[in-house]
């Protein structure tokens, strides 16, 4: 089942929560009374840091300040968030969230997460076993925001008793930019003693760079072309507003023309469209979100007259688009520089 009333879509496939409830997910905050942890910066504060006392403390995007009389290990994420924190070399004792496909696969948005070696507290939504995390003996909770101050994935009905037993930090990955969402990931790990200087992070973050400048220059050097991030169901196209997405957000500001929105939902992100009606969306390269329980392009060409008379379906300019992929450097410079190689080789299609 689709969410209409939230800005940002879970996977299709499950039930997920309403307006209402996310409100109420992000509304009751406690911290255990025996477990505590702290603080980062979220660009307005102070640098993250531990204490001089040995305390541990980490001031996250709602301005929430966890604390710790150490720094954590037993960490709990969601999947997204704890392959952004394996990337900066900090590892999940568990995950909750798409973690695996109903093949038993790793999910994609696990990202080069050993899942085999994880427990694993709910695959979907609603599916956060209370129990199984408590006995993980949790010290921190880290999971993305979509609409702070709600934190991504946990149930309403039980995210009071969650965030009981640890404290929670949540960061920002819609509405932001990019790479200020990777930079508070990279924040965290540090905090929780990851090496920011680490052979693989600093790879990582060259070929981010690299990538980002030549989407830079790709762009200007195919300014005009029009690009359009889509999410497909059975029933409906969903357009997505580039403003919202942090990851096509950064891609707008290195140059990226993304196709304008005449009529977003009212608290945007996206704008809903029968399949009947999609012609009126005019793009040269169309995204396809990869989400599991998305429909695929092969899917949509079997499916879907209209989508084919597309003209970038029909010149065969679609790429996959993960847009909730892990906030590392190493998880976005691949999908950066695969726009920037679709970027060089697409033709104008629409006038």
């Amino acid at each position: 089942m689709l969410i209409r009333d939230s800005r940002f879509r879970p996977r299709p496939d499950v039930a997920h929560p309403s307006r209402r409830g996310l409100l109420a997910a992000g509304g009751a905050l406690g911290l255990g009374a025996v477990l505590a942890a702290c603080g980062g910066d979220s660009g307005d504060g102070g640098p993250d840091s531990g204490g001089a006392d040995g305390a541990w403390r980490f001031e996250d995007d709602r301005g929430e300040v966890a604390r710790a009389d150490r720094t954590p290990r037993r960490i709990v994420g969601y999947v997204a968030s704890a392959a952004a924190l394996h990337d900066f070399g900090i590892e999940c004792t568990g995950v909750f969230g798409p973690t695996t496909t109903p093949d038993g696969e790793r999910d994609l948005q696990a990202g080069d997460l050993d899942v085999d070696e994880m427990t694993v507290i709910g695959n979907t939504y609603g599916q956060f076993n209370v129990e199984k995390y408590a006995s993980l003996q949790p010290e921190l909770l880290v999971t993305n925001m979509q609409e702070p101050p709600v934190l991504w994935y946990l149930p309403e009905e039980s995210t009071e008793e969650i965030t009981s037993l640890a404290p929670a930090v949540g960061i920002r990955t819609s509405g932001t930019s990019l790479d200020t969402a990777i930079g508070r990931y990279a924040e965290l790990a540090a905090a929780l003693g990851a090496d920011p200087q680490a052979e693989k992070v600093v790879r990582a973050k060259s070929r981010f760079e690299k990538a980002s400048q030549t989407l830079t220059r790709t762009a200007a050097d195919r300014r005009g072309l029009k690009v359009l991030a889509v999410s497909a169901s059975a029933d409906l196209m969903y357009a997505a507003v580039a403003e919202d997405f942090g990851d096509l957000r950064y891609y707008q500001k290195l140059g990226v023309e993304f196709v304008t929105l005449d009529n977003p939902g009212e608290r945007g992100f996206w704008e809903e469209s029968s399949w009947e009606t999609v012609d009126r969306f005019q793009a040269d390269i169309i995204m396809v979100d990869r989400r599991t329980g998305n429909l695929q392009p092969d899917q949509l060409a079997e499916s879907k007259p209209t989508w084919r008379r597309l003209p970038a379906v029909a010149a065969g300019q679609v790429m996959p688009w993960q847009s909730e992929a892990h906030h590392s450097y190493a998880g976005h410079a691949p999908l950066i520089e695969a726009l920037a190689d679709a970027l060089r080789d697409a033709k104008k299609v629409v006038r």
